[in-house]
């Protein structure tokens, strides 16, 4: 069941929850070609660690975030922090739009 949610920027996150217990599951922001998918929904949490931290701003004050990762008040700079395979994926993905993109405007 997805929700959309306003963010800082005026653009909307879409939110997508559980329809039985209303856990949000995974989120789309702005763009539906990828998906950011809460660890703690899988089936083994303990699977995968956060390589950061972000929208610390909220935490509540008991948190204690460990220093193994990068915490940030809000978001961060992806193109600085994120592995250069995990980039060039993320162009790949984009890549069809952007062609589409570039044909309407030559049009």
């Amino acid at each position: 069941m997805p929700v959309d949610v306003p963010r800082d920027d005026g653009s909307a996150q879409r939110i997508f929850r559980c329809p039985t217990c209303q856990v949000a599951v995974f989120s789309e922001y702005g763009r539906p070609e990828v998906r950011f998918v809460r660890g703690g929904t899988l089936d083994e949490p303990s699977s995968v660690v956060p390589d950061v931290h972000i929208f610390t701003v909220s935490k509540l004050p008991w948190i204690t975030l460990p220093d193994s990762a990068p915490a940030f008040e809000v978001y961060y700079d992806s193109k600085a922090l994120w592995p250069a395979a995990s980039l060039e994926r993320l162009a790949a993905v984009f890549a069809p739009a952007n062609a589409d993109a570039a044909e309407r405007r030559a049009r």
